[in-house]
């Protein structure tokens, strides 16, 4: 697994209701019913290799793409602050890709922080579940 698949994989596994999550290419897809899947991911918001949200996708299995959200860590988490003395006002969470190794950025996410992104994203998945799986995914992560 690289380093965005075991970010992901550390959500989910918070509990996030998707049954058979796969990582693949950077990336993890789950099932949120018989219909419907979702793909996670992190994503750039226009700053090359700074990798400052996790997109959401949400796709229906025969028409593609139905709906996707981007939360951003800047909305999720806030400023952070830290010891480093060049971030006296704290910094925003983000990974980044520095010389082909890829990391968070001065700031490593706590477990709160993980709880704070798992919250939002399983919300948003809810919206698209049906009771049933989402009953299902509760009883996984119990």
């Amino acid at each position: 697994m690289n380093f965005f698949e075991k970010e992901l994989q550390k959500m989910v596994n918070l509990g996030i209701p998707v049954t058979s999550p796969k990582y693949v290419g950077g990336a993890c897809y789950g099932k949120l019913d018989d219909d419907l899947r979702i793909k996670l991911q992190f994503v750039t918001l226009g700053h090359a290799e700074h990798y400052e949200a996790i997109k959401a996708t949400v796709i229906n299995r025969v028409d593609g793409p139905v709906d996707s959200a981007i939360f951003r860590f800047s909305d999720v988490l806030g400023k952070k602050q830290v010891s480093n003395p060049n971030f006296t006002d704290g910094i925003t969470p983000y990974a980044w890709a520095y010389y082909g190794k890829i990391d968070w950025y001065v700031y490593r996410p706590t477990a709160q922080d993980y709880k704070q992104l798992f919250t939002a994203v399983n919300d948003y998945c809810g919206i698209f579940q049906t009771q049933q799986m989402a009953d299902r995914g509760m009883q996984m992560s119990q």
